[in-house]
């Protein structure tokens, strides 16, 4: 063998070598990188699942003193969870939250209830749906619905020390306003219920219901809160609804609105809703009267044609569009009217005395109508 071959021979040879040792640092190293992968992997769902199991059990089992916790009217899963979590009665809402679906559990009952850091989930759940109320409420107010923003305040006032002047300025108070925006960011857009033109920005936005309170004197701030709190919570069920129909909240409680003032005891909300939308496809002014008494802020039955002319933003026979801002407080019915209209092609409607809606689909159908059931009456 020449000396050359050899030499050639045992350089590859030593490369052979060190492609080995290589090939042998690669498969410690990828060994290492694969066992600390399991290590992290197993370590993450053993802490998991530790995690989980603490969360499941009692706060502190030796704590048996009563936390009164007041759940509020219409609160979902998710509201209970963190309110519980914020009196210091579960340790974790979202764990909460899905040993209830997990469990499907429901039938929680508003009320006010006294629980102890003591409690497991089961007897928490168990209690919370008895709806038993631990405490008298002191007093309650009412808010029925189609009620504008004043007439909620001597709502208020009728229950209370303060005057209606007072919870109304309370009401357009542009701190307390920023206050609620702060705190209900998905429900209060600031662009929306602070612009220019909105006559009252929290218009719309005290849902119609009965609130107990427990407190003799709560501050109107609480008060508020509450009816503020109660929309986000209604509203929050309608989300995907609302999402398709390509409706901002302030839009959803503005239509709703109109819907709720136009209605009768007679009348079929989807049907009203669908000539809102169907003039709104057709850009034609949606000409409802209560936007017109609303601009003017007035309560009555019936406008006549000089009132039609009101220089104002909400005037929807001289503006196309939605007004500002809801005109009134909407029922839960008027709500899911405006998400779901009928399918009709009706761009009229007219209320008689009596509460009988009649639609019509063209101009010449509606004066007819009005002349049979309106101006014949009168």
């Amino acid at each position: 063998m020449s000396e050359e071959n050899k030499s050639k021979k045992e350089i590859l040879l030593s490369k052979l070598i060190e492609r080995k040792e290589e090939a042998k640092v690669i498969r410690k190293i990828v060994g290492i990188i694969v066992l600390a992968l399991f290590i992290i992997i197993g370590g993450t769902a053993i802490g998991g699942y530790l995690y989980v199991k603490s969360a499941l059990q009692p706060v502190d089992e030796d704590n048996n003193k009563s936390v009164n916790v007041e759940i509020p009217i219409g609160s979902g899963v998710t509201s209970i969870g963190n309110i519980l979590e914020e009196n210091g009665i579960i340790k974790n809402a979202h764990v909460f939250k899905y040993y209830v679906k997990f469990n499907n559990e429901s039938g929680f009952q508003a009320g006010s209830y006294d629980l102890t850091p003591a409690m497991t989930l089961d007897e928490i759940i168990t209690s919370l749906k008895t709806g038993k109320v631990m405490m008298k409420a002191e007093f309650k107010v009412t808010v029925p619905e189609g009620l504008q923003l004043d007439q909620i305040a001597e709502k208020i006032a009728e229950k209370t020390p303060y005057e209606a002047k007072e919870v109304l300025e309370k009401l357009d108070d542009k701190a307390f306003i920023e206050k609620m925006i702060e705190k209900y960011p998905e429900l209060l857009v600031k662009e929306e219920v602070l612009a220019d033109g909105v006559k009252h920005p929290l218009e719309g936005y005290l849902y119609p219901s009965t609130y107990p309170f427990y407190e003799e004197e709560p501050s109107l701030e609480t008060i508020i809160d509450k009816m503020i709190s109660q929309t986000q919570d209604v509203l929050t069920q309608y989300e995907t609804s609302r999402v398709d129909q390509n409706l901002t909240v302030h839009e959803l409680l503005t239509l709703s609105s109109l819907v709720e003032e136009e209605a009768t005891e007679k009348a079929d909300r989807g049907k009203i809703s669908s000539v809102f939308y169907n003039r709104l496809k057709k850009e034609m002014p949606l000409q409802t009267d209560p936007t017109v008494l609303y601009a003017l802020g007035e309560h009555k039955s019936r406008t006549v044609y000089e009132d039609l002319e009101v220089d104002s933003p909400y005037n929807t026979y001289q503006n196309k569009g939605l007004p500002p801002g809801p005109i009134a407080n909407a029922g839960l019915s008027s709500i899911e009217a405006a998400l779901k209209p009928d399918n009709t092609e009706y761009l009229y409607f007219l209320a008689s005395k009596e509460g009988t809606v009649y639609y019509s689909e063209t101009l010449e159908e509606h004066n007819e109508k009005k002349a049979e059931h309106i101006t014949s009456q009168q």
